[in-house]
């Protein structure tokens, strides 16, 4: 094991102000240090999310004080290339992945610094492109399906958004876990989302879901808004609707007879293990939008904020 940190500067993508992808600058940092119960990976590949720029973790710690410079990106799959002697799990050159703390620096960079909790071995099937496409919408989905909406075999799930980042992912999984799954998405995307394991599509500029679904016993949200609300009319009484974008209308979910959960996604390992196995048995497999070199990010976020992604956009950043 290797307990020192690493001297030296690395390339980085980084914000000094709060904004959009204009104020991303791909400039020289100094190589992360770690702290105990912690490891440096090398970053071989970040994901990111085109909202995150939006929120204000990225730019604060958890006692609210901003932290600038600042670098984005939350998902990572990488080398571990220092650790502390307190981690016992992993070991130098072990390739891992993972979801970072929000509240911390991210990944668009050559190294990052983390928690030894936050990362687990990387499928082994994957390469790092898509590996660090999982993290982040992989454990938003399980957690919605299983820690939050319960859903078993053989129960009806509508997903909200089912070609994008989280809904993707969510349609496999929930495939897999043997339920009857209601997708919603855009005209043109029916066949892949059909392809990852749905029983029934909507094309939500054709149709209201809401007069084509109903009675099931859970639904994802990805979406929010009027999409949320619309969506206590699907489920049976004593349903769930899981959202992870946008708060609950507690009264509305009453009206319905529905549980309404709305949740910020957490780190956990354990999951990060299921999915991994998932993924190296074929059950589950990442739907990459677009790779760009991590040079090129503030043209990645760009893309993301303007379109509606199938699958993530992916940064590549060593080899």
């Amino acid at each position: 094991m290797q307990d020192k940190n690493i001297a030296g500067k690395m390339r980085a993508i980084r914000m000094h102000s709060r904004g959009g992808p204009e104020n991303l600058v791909y400039e020289e940092a100094d190589i992360p240090k770690i702290s105990r119960g912690e490891v440096l990976i090398r970053v071989h590949a970040a994901s990111i999310t085109p909202t995150e720029l939006s929120w204000n973790s990225s730019f604060t710690d958890r006692n609210k004080k901003e932290r600038f410079p600042v670098i984005p990106s939350f998902e990572v799959s990488g080398t571990v290339s220092g650790i502390s002697s307190e981690v016992k799990h992993l070991k130098v050159g072990d390739e891992v992945y993972g979801l970072l703390d929000f509240w911390r620096n991210g990944a668009a960079a050559e190294y990052v610094a983390t928690d030894a909790a936050e990362i687990t071995l990387k499928p082994s099937a994957l390469d790092h492109i898509s590996a660090a496409s999982l993290p982040l919408s992989g454990l938003t989905a399980w957690q919605a399906l299983f820690d939050h909406g319960h859903l078993k075999p053989g129960q009806a799930v509508l997903i909200h958004g089912a070609a994008g980042g989280v809904g993707s992912l969510a349609v496999q999984i929930a495939h897999w876990k043997g339920a009857e799954v209601i997708g919603t998405c855009s005209r043109g995307k029916e066949a892949i989302v059909r392809q990852l394991g749905a029983n029934q599509i909507i094309d939500y500029g054709n149709a209201r879901f809401e007069d084509v679904a109903n009675g099931v016993d859970l639904v994802v949200d990805t979406v929010g808004g009027e999409v949320l609300n619309r969506s206590y009319q699907t489920v049976r009484r004593g349903g769930t609707v899981v959202t992870v974008a946008d708060d609950i209308d507690e009264e509305l979910a009453c009206k319905y007879g529905a549980k309404g959960i709305s949740f910020l996604v957490e780190p956990n390992k354990r999951e990060l293990r299921e999915i991994a196995l998932l993924a190296d048995s074929g059950k589950i497999r990442p739907v990459i939008q677009e790779t760009f070199p991590l040079r090129d990010a503030k043209q990645a976020f760009i893309s993301g904020i303007a379109n509606h992604n199938t699958g993530k956009i992916v940064l590549s950043v060593t080899g």
